[in-house]
């Protein structure tokens, strides 16, 4: 059997199965099982085998730990306390609510490692007092779905900790790495949320407050500040791996939301950590049977016939990145950003590699492509989470969304073209 064939034969199968609506992980598996019957190039038990050795992976430990610390903490006041004290620093200039929605985003990003768990602490705080200060509701969603999606690119990111095990890449790296380019994108959506607001001529929220009244906010936010410093700052100073940190992290959201805030009783935990375990399982489900799929994909040597093909087309690294943030966009759009990562990493990374693009770069790369699909339709978990909240349709958003798309692709460019933001602070840290 051929090449083409064979790379027919298991996406063909795989994306058949999607249509049906099987779920994702029975789909890579009957796409790998098949293909395993069709050719013989392997043996069927290598399906348990490598699903049971992707479990065996103490780094994947952080990320039901970082989706249950930012469950904890969207439960714990802490997204309040981060809103009250963003308020008392932009609530007095011209768009003001969109910028603190923003800034709150990617200050609860540093906590959480999730755009999901972003957008729906923020959003449900947000979204209903941007509307009574006669914000467009469907202009508020659109804001925060997307300031959301800074969740897997601000440190901690599930998305790097997903591609560091894929691809063998530091992960503490890729967390330093997200820094520059996490706050580029805030920068960029802060400015298009400026543009908007001037536009559409919304009233100031409030007036300008006090040096008193400021430090009195950030008294009260003083615990949800010092989250990202505990977590990022043990890890970059080597008191603990980032597996340990999403332990620290829970440990921490923990007797700050039950001891400090008291927000959270002792008979709310269960509920909490169920509601944790259920996004929890939905990702890791997917990790055995992609690295099963990925296996597949090695013993048909498709990444070495996809780089020779690639090759063809085109010689120079620039070329094959541009090619890669388009698929990765379109791919965005349709998976979810964790399963596109565990399928498509072995994949790209082995190109990547004969193509001499830093894998550290390359990882943020994918990570920022993936998260745009928080927001693009027709995926956009985090636009169809925030226009629930709003109670607008979804696509009312799109007036107020593509101009935020816009900002955020272009400052997907200047990430990819410019190594110099993703690769500084490791390199220096180092």
């Amino acid at each position: 059997m051929s090449i083409e064939t064979t790379m027919l034969l298991l996406f063909g199968i795989f994306i058949l199965c999607l249509v049906i609506k099987i779920p994702i992980a029975y789909s890579l598996c009957i796409a790998g099982i098949i293909f395993i019957w069709q050719t013989g190039l392997t043996k069927i038990d290598s399906l348990t085998q490598t699903i049971f050795a992707t479990a065996d992976n103490f780094p994947l430990l952080a990320v039901p730990f970082f989706i249950l610390a930012g469950e904890i903490m969207s439960s714990g006041g802490i997204a309040r306390r981060l809103i009250e004290f963003a308020k008392t620093l932009v609530g007095h200039q011209v768009g003001g609510l969109g910028a603190i929605a923003t800034l709150c985003c990617m200050i609860f990003a540093a906590i959480s490692g999730s755009g999901t768990a972003t957008a729906a602490a923020i959003g449900g705080i947000m979204i209903p007092i941007m509307i009574e200060n006669k914000y467009k509701p469907e202009h508020a969603a659109a804001t925060v779905a997307c300031a959301g999606a800074l969740g897997p690119i601000i440190p901690p990111s599930i998305f790097f900790v997903l591609y560091g095990v894929i691809a063998n890449v530091s992960i503490s790296k890729l967390f330093i790495g997200g820094v520059l380019p996490g706050l580029l994108i805030t920068l960029a959506l802060l400015v298009v949320n400026f543009i908007l607001c001037r536009k559409e001529g919304y009233p100031i929220a409030g007036e300008k407050c006090s040096a008193k009244d400021i430090l009195r906010a950030l008294y009260n936010a003083k615990w949800a500040l010092l989250a990202p410093v505990v977590v990022l700052g043990g890890i970059y100073g080597g008191i603990f791996t980032p597996t340990e940190a999403a332990v620290v992290s829970v440990v921490y959201s923990l007797i700050i939301s039950v001891f400090v805030h008291k927000e959270i009783k002792l008979h709310d935990i269960p509920e909490v950590f169920k509601k944790s375990s259920m996004v929890a399982a939905t990702i890791l489900i997917i990790m055995g049977p992609a690295s099963f799929f990925g296996k597949c994909l090695a013993i048909a040597r498709i990444p070495q016939f996809v780089a020779g093909a690639l090759m063809d087309i085109s010689t120079s690294p620039i070329s094959f990145l541009i090619i890669v943030n388009i698929l990765l966009l379109i791919v965005g759009m349709l998976i979810e950003g964790a399963a596109a990562i565990t399928i498509l990493s072995p994949l790209l990374v082995p190109i990547a590699i004969a193509y001499n693009v830093n894998l550290l770069h390359f990882g943020i790369i994918i990570s920022v492509n993936l998260s745009a699909g928080l927001f693009t339709p027709p995926f956009g978990l985090n636009l169809f989470l925030t226009s629930k909240i709003a109670k607008v349709p979804f696509t009312k958003t799109f007036p107020y969304l593509w101009p935020l798309v816009i900002s955020v692709v272009i400052a997907l460019a200047v990430i990819t073209f410019v190594p110099f933001l993703s690769t500084w602070l490791p390199n220096l840290l180092s």
